[in-house]
């Protein structure tokens, strides 16, 4: 068991979100459902909480009610290492949502998500200050983020 788990709060789509996400991420699986029974305050039999791994980590969605929703001040960092994987993620966690960028979408849920290349880092972490500025000029005029691009960008002379 891990130490910290992400706890989400939906609006009676805990189930749906939870095969929402553990479709879409290929290192994922439900743990366990559990539904409301006679005491509620739910409905009998509806879910109540819904726990699964997405790439090995532990997630926890709550059917809590309309109470709260979730901000852009909490977000999901995924580090991709392909432009495929990036594509990939990009169109499928943000169809029914927002396209944000750069980078940053929120699903159809509500939910923020961060989809990134893990090069960005590395070419933003680059000694030589000029190649670093020119990346984060680049990315910051991209909607989902372009790996081929950052690259020219940080080649350039």
């Amino acid at each position: 068991m891990q130490k910290i788990t992400p706890f989400l709060w939906f609006d009676g789509k805990a189930e749906e979100a939870m095969n929402f996400y553990t479709s879409i991420f290929k290192n994922s699986k439900t743990v366990s459902i559990m539904r409301y029974g006679e005491a509620g305050p739910g409905p009998k039999g509806t879910v109540m909480s819904a726990t699964f791994q997405l790439e090995g980590q532990e997630f926890i969605a709550l059917n809590g009610g309309p109470q709260f929703t979730f901000s852009p001040a909490i977000s999901f960092f995924v580090n991709c290492e392909t432009q495929e994987e990036v594509d990939e993620l990009w169109e499928k966690l943000s169809e029914g949502g927002e396209k944000q960028g750069p980078g940053w979408l929120k699903d159809k849920y509500g939910l923020s998500w961060q989809i990134v290349p893990t090069v960005l880092g590395e070419l933003l972490n680059d000694p030589d200050h000029e190649k670093s500025q020119r990346v984060m000029e680049a990315m910051l005029q991209m909607e989902k983020i372009d790996i081929k691009t950052l690259k020219q960008a940080y080649e350039q002379q």
